[in-house]
């Protein structure tokens, strides 16, 4: 099992950028696809991104960020992280971290492990 704990979440203006980060121990990193999710009130949670560690690197996003959003890791820190820009009033929501061991994937069910979840709140 991995544990997961995010930060880096808060309040910013609309066009405004955050950064979020989640620190991962336990198992051993290097299998896991690590990704983002974000669930906003009276929505189903989300998936916004991914990196997977087994795949070099390899990084997938959701259409309505993928120019706005970049997912990256440091493997020695085993963090990974959600840099936001241009952010707006949409991309309010909790931000998850979650990790998982199948091949590319994006349904919350198919990722085990979770942190607690990161405020982002976007005022327009």
């Amino acid at each position: 099992q991995v544990q997961l704990v995010e930060s880096g979440g808060g309040l910013v203006q609309a066009g405004g950028s955050l950064r979020l980060s989640c620190a991962a121990s336990g198992r051993p990193f290097s299998s896991y696809t690590m990704a983002w999710f974000r669930q906003a009130p009276g929505k189903e949670r989300e998936f916004v991104a991914a990196i997977s560690w087994w795949s070099a690197g390899g990084t997938y996003y959701t259409d309505s960020v993928k120019s706005r959003f970049t997912i990256s890791g440091d493997r020695t820190k085993n963090t990974v992280y959600l840099q936001m820009n241009s952010l707006n009033a949409e991309d309010t929501a909790v931000y998850y971290c979650a990790a998982s061991l199948a091949t590319l994937p994006k349904n919350p069910e198919q990722f085990p492990s979770w942190g607690q979840g990161t405020q982002v709140t976007v005022s327009s």
